[in-house]
């Protein structure tokens, strides 16, 4: 494409946010152009556990998070680590996340997920009604395990929440544990089981499957890795690393971990930092898996995806440039293996990527500083997946000046500013 010419919309990266957003666009009659730097679909995308985890209201920056903190960050193969490259670099998210763990600001931000993952869960059975997709997304259920009845207890207050937005689950004991998912090991007295657990089977097939049916409806892919955007007029200019220019009526920045330096050059610093995901991707018939199950009490999942059963979890909050420390994937699987006497921990695929989160754990939708002509879509941390469809609309929304389905005022990328 050269400067001459000029696409209707512009999608910036294709993970899952970009490719459902673009699905949706296409479906309000918007042509839609793809720019990604690399593979299609290959980002954090690809890794995640594959839950579409709509009970998952609950924002991590809760009152007293930062009093478990220095526990967990002793253990630096713990649930949550800085590197101490990192740390400086990290400290003034770090500052963020512990203002937003207060009483006042958790409970706006359980409203706000609240919302979000009601708007979420309906926009997703949209996409699962769809012929080209509805083979991608099973209904396996979920089990949330806890070692004691002490941290079980210690939950409660959460589930109590859940059950107040509307989820259906139940307590569970041994017996329980056992039927639904045999194999467990017996230290797992005490669980809670979530009937209506979906999950995809698995994040990349889905992901490029949607990319693929937007494609094959017409859409265009261009490889390129975008480095500034600027508004000129009424079009916006997006400048590739290779000098190239794209001109485009509106533009979507989806491009998750990616998608600050684009910001910043529109004048918003929206304080966008990395979270490093790890997992192990056993092979079929590593385990009789029947259901998602969640180790609460360790911060990591197994589920079962048509790719083999996926361990992973755990927060490393390390940036891009680090090289990955793949003793985390080993940890979790010795752990799982525990848990799981009969799993084969032989053959799988380790994989770490890069999460886009925000110290508020809420994703950025909305307009940027400089054009309402630029929509921003990234910082989903854990919940991309589960929120694709949601942000989908409101991005589709927002570029057809329509109202939105929900406020996105507490998603404006200037919040902390």
């Amino acid at each position: 494409m050269n400067p001459s010419e000029k696409c209707d919309v512009l999608v910036i990266g294709t993970g899952i946010i970009g490719v459902m957003s673009a699905l949706y666009l296409q479906n309000a009659g918007k042509t839609v152009t793809f720019l990604e730097r690399g593979d299609v679909a290959r980002g954090a995308s690809a890794g995640n556990a594959g839950i579409l985890a709509f009970p998952e209201i609950i924002p991590i920056p809760a009152p007293g998070i930062m009093k478990k903190a220095p526990k967990w960050l002793i253990d630096p193969l713990g649930p949550l680590s800085v590197p101490p490259a990192y740390a400086l670099k990290i400290a003034p998210w770090l500052w963020r996340f512990w203002q937003a763990s207060s009483p006042r600001k958790f409970q706006h931000g359980l409203e706000v997920q609240k919302n979000m993952m009601r708007l979420a869960a309906n926009e997703m059975q949209h996409v699962a009604a769809m012929p080209e997709l509805a083979q991608y997304i099973t209904n396996t259920g979920t089990l949330d395990l806890y070692d004691t009845r002490e941290s079980f207890d210690a939950a409660r207050r959460d589930w109590d929440e859940k059950e107040r937005a509307g989820f259906t689950f139940s307590r569970v004991g041994r017996d329980e544990i056992e039927r639904l998912q045999p194999g467990l090991a017996p230290r797992f007295q005490h669980a809670m089981f979530t009937p209506g657990g979906l999950q995809v089977s698995d994040p990349y097939e889905f992901t490029k499957a949607i990319a693929d049916l937007v494609i094959a409806r017409g859409a265009t892919l261009r490889k390129g890795e975008a480095v500034r955007v600027e508004t000129m007029g009424e079009s916006t200019i997006v400048s590739l690393k290779t000098g190239e220019k794209i001109t485009a009526d509106k533009v979507v920045i989806a491009c998750g971990a990616w998608s600050k330096t684009l910001a910043v050059s529109l004048g918003n610093t929206a304080p966008l930092e990395t979270e490093r995901g790890y997992n192990t991707t056993l092979p079929v018939g590593a385990f009789d898996l029947t259901r998602q199950l969640y180790f609460n009490d360790h911060a990591f999942v197994v589920t079962p995806l048509s790719s083999g059963i996926r361990v992973g979890g755990a927060v490393e909050l390390g940036g891009l440039d680090l090289p990955p420390n793949f003793r985390r994937s080993e940890v979790m699987l010795k752990k799982a293996a525990q848990f799981l006497p009969g799993l084969k921990t032989d053959g799988g695929t380790q994989w770490m990527g890069f999460r886009p989160s925000m110290p508020d754990c809420l994703p950025v939708i909305g307009p940027s500083r400089a054009s309402q002509s630029v929509i921003y879509a990234f910082g989903h941390g854990h919940l991309g997946l589960t929120q694709s469809a949601a942000t989908a609309r409101l991005v589709t929304q927002l570029v057809s000046g329509a109202e939105t389905a929900i406020s996105v005022d507490p998603f404006r990328a200037s919040r902390f500013s």
